[in-house]
């Protein structure tokens, strides 16, 4: 059974949290609530998430001083974070949201279907990441626990590695065009989703490249962390 993707709802109004998990619910993975920075911080201490829904307007720490948190954090600082706020005052204080790290930023009331399918971006971009990464660790167990370069055994594992490398190939055309469509847009939540998308896989084609037979890096090397 594949495990949920985790999604964080960090907002101060429970109505808004209700209203978020009622819009996000179709994407049938875990939505968790937070309902200040504090406890957003907290969360992220144990668990893993997909992507970061926050709210800018907060008393005590608001959202953007959580982000900056966010991202000071080794563990948590390439979590996608799609700000929400009710006010908009202008370029410089969407800028400010940007700076902070978000891929995205919003403002209330926004649509919930381009809510949902940003978010589902977000979802599908961390499934694949983490079917990518648990393939790769089960290929280098067999690669280091069988022997190397002879019977069924050995041909099972460069077929699991030719199948691996491939879809990671299919990944990266599909980051490669998205990149030549941004060439003509200068939309910064694409271009900041694209660079986290071409970052992630170039740590997966890295990992991928070092299980390959003759890498230099030997059985030894651990793959590339993201």
């Amino acid at each position: 059974m594949v495990q949920k993707a985790k999604i964080l709802l960090v907002d101060d109004r429970p109505e808004n949290l209700l209203a978020l998990e009622a819009i996000l619910s179709a994407l049938d993975q875990t939505l968790v609530r937070a309902s200040s920075g504090e406890e957003a911080l907290k969360a992220l201490l144990t668990d893993d998430f997909a992507v970061i829904l926050l709210d800018v307007q907060m008393p005590g720490m608001d959202g953007f001083e959580t982000a900056a948190h966010i991202k000071r954090r080794e563990r948590t600082r390439d979590i996608p974070i799609i700000f929400l706020t009710a006010i908009n005052h202008g370029p410089h204080h969407t800028f400010r949201g940007y700076a902070a790290g978000a891929v995205d930023y919003i403002s209330k009331p926004f649509d919930p279907w381009v809510l949902r399918a940003k978010v589902s971006v977000f979802v599908d971009l961390y499934m694949k990441n983490c079917q990518l990464r648990e393939q790769a660790s089960l290929l280098r167990l067999q690669l280091e626990g069988g022997q190397p370069a002879a019977g069924e055994d050995a041909k099972e594992s460069a077929g699991l590695l030719a199948e691996l490398s491939a879809r990671l190939a299919a990944v990266e055309e599909q980051a490669e065009a998205l990149s030549k469509q941004l060439d003509e847009s200068a939309d910064a939540a694409a271009v900041a989703t694209a660079a986290h998308l071409e970052r992630k896989l170039t740590g997966l084609r890295r990992a991928l490249d070092a299980l390959e037979p003759g890498a230099g890096g030997g059985a030894g090397q651990t793959p590339a962390q993201n």
